[in-house]
Formats: structure tokens, sequence, C-alpha cells
């Protein structure tokens, strides 16, 4: 499978449904207890674009974009509107958003992540498709400037520094984000609705991992 590195036209996916999955597997036990686990390390997100689509025109540009993708053979970008930055949606990103490691001296590439957290629990999130022109980075509390301190690999998300981050420097770092997806399904339906309206009733995409 190849990955385009092309984003799905962001104003329609902009109104789609969706978001992170997980997979559980539930044994209840004779005495009613359950015994729960999951062979997933990572969660994975579906959206379904669909819902985005308001005329004629946005139907043939997600035509266009299927077939150039054929259908569901080839991944591309796609901007989560309830979750694309570090920071919260309503934020704006600073290099002192996330921490994403801490210095030990002798590794100088670090993959971008974001953390979310609720009570004492985290879950750390690999970042593989950071926006090009977003990503901010300091250490120990500076920042740092993009091709002269520090460069990002937009295709893997993985930050590689000029110089080596000291032993015990914290490394922080702000973003915007896509998320690699593929079309769900080798087939779209539409239908004209009306001259100026047309209907795509379910274009459903989902994550893949990297």
């Amino acid at each position: 499978m190849a990955f385009h590195d092309i984003r799905f036209p962001a104003n329609l996916s902009f109104g789609a449904m969706g978001g992170p999955e997980r997979r559980t597997e539930i044994v209840t036990l004779a005495n009613g207890f359950e015994e729960r686990s999951t062979p997933w390390s990572q969660s994975r997100r579906r959206y379904d674009a669909g819902l985005g689509l308001r005329s004629l025109d946005d139907v043939e540009r997600v035509t266009g974009f299927f077939e150039a993708r054929e259908g569901q053979l080839h991944a591309f970008r796609w901007k989560d509107w309830a979750d694309y930055k570090s920071c919260l949606p309503s934020k704006t990103v600073t290099a002192f958003d996330q921490v994403i490691g801490t210095g030990d001296g002798t590794t100088a590439d670090w993959q971008l992540v974001k953390v979310y957290r609720s009570g004492a629990q985290t879950y750390a999130r690999a970042i593989a498709k950071p926006v090009e022109g977003t990503v901010q980075i300091a250490v120990g509390g500076d920042p740092l400037q993009e091709s002269i301190d520090f460069d990002v690999d937009f295709t893997t998300g993985i930050v590689t520094f000029s110089d080596t981050p000291d032993e015990g420097a914290s490394i922080e770092a702000g973003f915007e984000f896509d998320v690699p997806v593929r079309f769900d399904t080798d087939r779209i339906e539409t239908a004209v609705t009306s001259f100026q309206a047309g209907q795509a009733p379910s274009v459903p995409v989902v994550e893949v991992r990297l």
C-alpha cells in the first residue's frame, strides 16, 4: 500500500462524523465477573466524509479524490477538526504544549507525540503526519529554530536535532497534525437531489497504521 502525501479537502472533512475506536475482548466468567483485554496498544479513528458534502461540486471533488486514490488502495491525510492540534482546539499552538521526551545526551531523533490525560491515566499517541510549517520545539525551556536547530520529517513525525539534547533536558513540542487514513470502501454511491445539490450518503474513511 502506498501513501499519497495529500490532504482530503479540509472544507469537506469539516462536518464529518467520527472519532477514535478501541477493540476490547470481554470474557464473562461463570461467576459473573469479566476479564477484559485488548489486542490493540493504539486506538484507531474512523470518519464519514459524506456528512460534509453540501453541493454537486463537493461530490465531484470527492469523486475525483477517490478515483485518484484508487479506492482503498492508497492512503492519504485527513484533518480531524475535533483533534488536530497539540493543544486544545480553542488555543494557539506553542512550543510548550507537549513533552515528547527527556534528553539523554546521545539521542538526536525524537518522535512527536500527543498525550491524552484523564485523572492519573495517560495515553501517548504517536504523531506521524505533522503539518508542515506548524512544528515548534523547545529544549530545556528554550525555543529552537526549525532548519537551524532541528529538522522535521513530515512523513514520519520524527524530529532530528542538530545538537543532541543534554541529559535531563525536557524536550517539548507544539504542532498541528493530520491523520493517515484510507477509504473504507471501494464504492461511492451518489444521488442528485436537485440541480444544485448532491448527496453522498456515506464516504467512510479509516485510520491506517504506518
